[in-house]
């Protein structure tokens, strides 16, 4: 193997974080619409309200998003924003598994 070769299946280009379907959900459709409130989120990914926190946590751990709370009236609401670095590291992701995939022959 040459070394493009070995480097196209280097793991440690993969960003992990984006490996999870759920969090790869979260931030593509952030990366779509800008923002979106919890419940929208929830809809959209079709998790339970425990498991999208547990993401949401770890995506905001990373600074991937940003968590803004605020009301709507008196209503609390919690709107998630994909940062800049967030759309860099999907923008990155999905430019590495392009590399990869192109080598897959029929």
């Amino acid at each position: 193997m040459g070394e493009t070769q070995e480097n196209l299946y280097d793991f440690q280009r993969y960003e992990s974080l984006l490996n999870s379907p759920i969090r790869l959900a979260i931030i593509s459709f952030l990366a779509g619409v800008g923002e979106a409130d919890f419940t929208r989120l929830k809809k959209e990914t079709g998790t339970t309200d425990g498991n999208l926190n547990r993401h949401l946590a770890k995506l905001e751990e990373t600074g991937f998003i940003e968590v803004i709370k605020q009301f709507e009236g008196k209503k609390p609401v919690t709107i998630q924003r994909l940062t800049v670095m967030g759309r860099t590291a999907l923008t990155q992701y999905v430019a590495n598994l392009e590399k990869l995939i192109s080598n897959v022959k029929e």
